[in-house]
């Protein structure tokens, strides 16, 4: 059993930043790759990143690329979405998952879930 837990989500004004955080519990960094979602309301959920279990790589959709960081931290069972230049489409629902199919950023493919954080962009 993986446990997921996000934080970090706010109200940000467009153009600002935000650091969401995935606190991975009974986690063993070569079993999983670690991947962001997001769910805006009347939207499907889509893939914003992912990370690789094997060498830390990561690849991101086009519409957050140059924008959004993720990264991890070994010691502390950690991973994070640094938000930078927020815009209003960015709002929805973060969600931070784990998944065992490589490079994969389909919802279907992931398995444990975190129950969410919301990130709103509005001035």
């Amino acid at each position: 059993q993986v446990q997921l837990v996000e934080s970090g989500g706010g109200l940000v004004q467009p153009g600002g930043s935000l650091r969401l955080s995935c606190a991975v519990s009974s986690f063993t960094w070569n079993n999983w790759h670690i991947a962001w979602f997001r769910q805006a309301p009347g939207k499907e959920r889509e893939g914003v990143s992912i990370i690789m279990r094997s060498d830390g790589s990561t690849n991101y959709a086009d519409s957050v690329k140059g924008r959004f960081t993720m990264s991890r931290d070994n010691a502390e069972n950690a991973v994070y979405l640094q938000m930078n230049n927020l815009k209003p489409e960015d709002t929805a629902v973060y969600y931070c998952a784990a998944g065992s199919i490589a490079t994969s950023m389909y919802p279907a493919d992931y398995i444990y879930w975190g129950q969410g954080t919301q990130v709103t962009v509005s001035s």
